[in-house]
């Protein structure tokens, strides 16, 4: 079993990587970060492209075992829809059981997904709470975890950025140095 936590990752913060190592730990299996190509709830232009979040995202995980990043959704034609990756990857890795990480707040959505019927057969949805949003009841959900509650989005950061704010102990180090070498989200 693999667990695929998918979004925009713009950029990844440490509550992302909470998160993730939470579910390793519960899970007992390795997470997968899926950065977007393009989200289809998202629709908003990202301050990074597709490939700098994957970077950032390389960088956030570096020496964690348990953590990795999958980068199929950025070969795939957008929007990026979840049933599509979860197809991709079920052709790519026959015989592979995934496990989809949500956060409440993409769980509350889920009936809007694309093909959304087609989950059950592709993932075991798996739900944390997140500040502001509790797991809502849907048959697809499969499992909640519990997670550390943390206060911390890539909107706030970007924001903080795009003010000359400090950005420290919110993104890891290496996330913080790449966004300031390439001036992201001025």
């Amino acid at each position: 079993m693999e667990v695929l936590f998918g979004g925009s990752f713009d950029p990844v913060h440490l509550g992302h990587l909470i998160v993730a190592e939470a579910a390793a730990e519960q899970l007992g299996t390795t997470v997968r970060f899926v950065p977007a190509r393009e989200q289809p709830f998202k629709r908003a232009a990202h301050g990074a492209t597709p490939e700098q979040r994957a970077e950032m995202l390389d960088l956030a995980v570096a020496g964690n075992p348990r953590l990795a990043v999958e980068r199929i959704e950025l070969t795939l034609p957008p929007p990026s829809y979840t049933v599509r990756t979860l197809q991709a990857l079920a052709r790519r890795e026959p015989g592979n059981r995934f496990t989809l990480l949500l956060g409440a707040d993409a769980a509350q959505e889920l009936s809007s997904w694309h093909e959304v019927e087609a989950l059950p057969g592709l993932a075991e949805l798996a739900v944390f709470a997140r500040p502001g949003a509790a797991v809502p009841c849907h048959p697809l959900i499969g499992r909640v975890l519990e997670v550390p509650s943390v206060g911390i989005s890539a909107t706030l950061v970007r924001e903080r950025v795009g003010r000359g704010r400090s950005i420290r102990y919110l993104v890891p180090d290496a996330v913080r140095d790449y966004i300031a070498a390439r001036g992201l989200y001025r």
